[in-house]
Order: C-alpha cells, then sequence, then structure tokens
C-alpha cells in the first residue's frame, strides 16, 4: 500500500495546475492567463487539464457569486506536457444571472482547446434528479490503482498509481492491463483527491471536470474486450461536455457510472453520471474519443 505522504503529494500538484498566473491583470480583448503543465510519461498533456484550468480561467472573470453550471469544449491538438499552456478568455455576455465565457488554450501559438463556459448566480427552482445505482460495493472494498498498478516497473503504470490526484478505484474489473468479465457498455469508478481541497466550489467544480476525464471511454474499450494496453491501438478525446447540477466536493468519495450507447467509425461516445456517496446527483458528462484498433491480417 502507499504511504499516505506520498498519496497526499499529487493532490498539493492538482492545486498548483489550478493556480494561473494572470499576465500583468491588464486586459484588452481578452482576459489572458498561463498555467503549469503536469509532466507525463508520454509527454502529452491530460485533457482533464485543460479542462480544469480553462474553467479556472474563466471562473476568474465572472462575479464571484456565479459557479459554472455547463461547458463544452473541443481538443484540437495534442499538447506537450512539457510546455506551459496560455489561456485566452473572450467575455460573451453577462446577463442579470447568467455569464457566458469562451476560452481557448494555446502552446506555441496554436489552439489546443476550444471552449465555452456558462456561469450562474444560485437559483431556487423545480428539482427532480435520477437515482444513483444500487448495491455498488463501497470504495473501501475495492482494491485502488496503487494497489493493481503500484509493483509494476514501468513510468506508465508507476504515474497511474502513485502520481495522479485521485484515488480512482473500479467497481468491475480494471482495464489497465487486461479485459476480462462480461463485455458490456458499462462502467463504474469511485474517485476522490487523496488529501483535503480548500472550501472554494470553483476549486471542486473544475477539479470534477479533471478527474471526468479519465475513464469515460472505458465503457466503449469494456464493450468489445479491449484493455488500455492493446498493442497499436490509438485513442484520443475528441470534444468533452459537462453539466454541474448541485454543489459536489472532490475529496470525498463520488460514484462515476459511465455507459456508451454507441460507437462506429473509429469513434465512441462515452456518458457518465456523477453521484454523491449518498446518491446525490452532482454533475453529467459526455464524450467522444476516437478509438482506432490496428488492422487484423
Amino acid at each position: 500500500m502507499t504511504s499516505p505522504a506520498r498519496q497526499t503529494g499529487p493532490t498539493d500538484t492538482l492545486l498548483t495546475l489550478l493556480d494561473l498566473d494572470n499576465l500583468g491583470g491588464a486586459r484588452t480583448d481578452k482576459d489572458v492567463f498561463v498555467g503549469p503543465s503536469e509532466r507525463q510519461p508520454r509527454h502529452r498533456v491530460f485533457g482533464g487539464q485543460v479542462l480544469a484550468q480553462s474553467l479556472i480561467a474563466a471562473a476568474r472573470t465572472v462575479p464571484a457569486d456565479r459557479a459554472v453550471h455547463s461547458m463544452h469544449g473541443y481538443f484540437l491538438r495534442a499538447g506537450d506536457a512539457d510546455k506551459s499552456i496560455t489561456f485566452g478568455v473572450e467575455r460573451l455576455r453577462d446577463g442579470r444571472s447568467f455569464s457566458a465565457r469562451q476560452v481557448h488554450a494555446y502552446q506555441d501559438g496554436q489552439p489546443i482547446l476550444s471552449m465555452i463556459a456558462s456561469f450562474q448566480t444560485d437559483a431556487v427552482g423545480i428539482d427532480h434528479q435520477t437515482d444513483m445505482p444500487q448495491d455498488v460495493p463501497a470504495p473501501e472494498t475495492l482494491p485502488s490503482t496503487a494497489d493493481l498498478l503500484g509493483s509494476i516497473d514501468h513510468p506508465i503504470a508507476q504515474y497511474w498509481a502513485f502520481d495522479r490526484p485521485f484515488d480512482v478505484r473500479h467497481v468491475d474489473s480494471a482495464l489497465y492491463v487486461s479485459a476480462s468479465g462480461e463485455q458490456v457498455a458499462r462502467n463504474a469508478v469511485w474517485m476522490k483527491t487523496f488529501g483535503p481541497m480548500p472550501d472554494d466550489e470553483r476549486l471542486h467544480r473544475a477539479a470534477l471536470a479533471y478527474a471526468s476525464d479519465y475513464t469515460l471511454l472505458e465503457p466503449i474499450l469494456r464493450r468489445h474486450g479491449i484493455s488500455w494496453i492493446t498493442p497499436d491501438m490509438n485513442v484520443a478525446s475528441l470534444d468533452h461536455a459537462m453539466w454541474w447540477h448541485r454543489p459536489v466536493r472532490v475529496d470525498e468519495w463520488l460514484l462515476y457510472v459511465q455507459e456508451s450507447p454507441s460507437a462506429h467509425g473509429a469513434r465512441g461516445l462515452g456518458v457518465g453520471r456523477i453521484f454523491t456517496r449518498d446518491g446525490v446527483h452532482v454533475a453529467t458528462v459526455g464524450q467522444e474519443g476516437m478509438v482506432r484498433l490496428p488492422v487484423l491480417p
């Protein structure tokens, strides 16, 4: 098992990633921020990182009482994890209760992500939600990623086991190195940060966007009996949409229930619902991904 000291470090890394620099505090046609990149074994920026940082950049330009409730983004290019990222925020609209922002994330002058996000003041209104699945094993009874991959002497396995800021525990068998079990287009994980997070709703919502990119394409892989180490497989996120329904804390266990309604033409769709441990539906996510498999003889 991993030591608590090693486990809390990645949460500090997450907070550092979300602490963007405002370039001089000046604004022309856009507000400009710069953020670091998280080092990755494959030297490609993790998509969830860019999503989370873009949301923080946008949130810096809206009144503090307006929380993000939806975002729609497209991944345009692979990012370089050895370089910082510049974020340009355009203030599209500020209404009585809603604000809209467009964010472009750049490296070397080229956009790697384009996103529009909407923010809203807290309001009272109609209320209903879907129910959380029943009879899901408690996260404490499930193996962590460190339990599954910590003994494998490979940089990607070591990174996933010890350096990611979220503790991710699969309800069914994980797809890291094999794809055993029933081939169904469903997947579920428990997740939370290893260490505590500040009492800032903007940080928790951005961090949830970060974690929402971890496993959303796994129901596609599980449906076809494919693991992440399938030789010559190429998987990439194409777009990402997210809706926050209610307040959330990412330093408490969350159940992320996912399914894939369709896959065709080297693309697959993943849809996820995120619940608190006591069954509150806090967010819904959708993502289409490219999944290219080797051509068999």
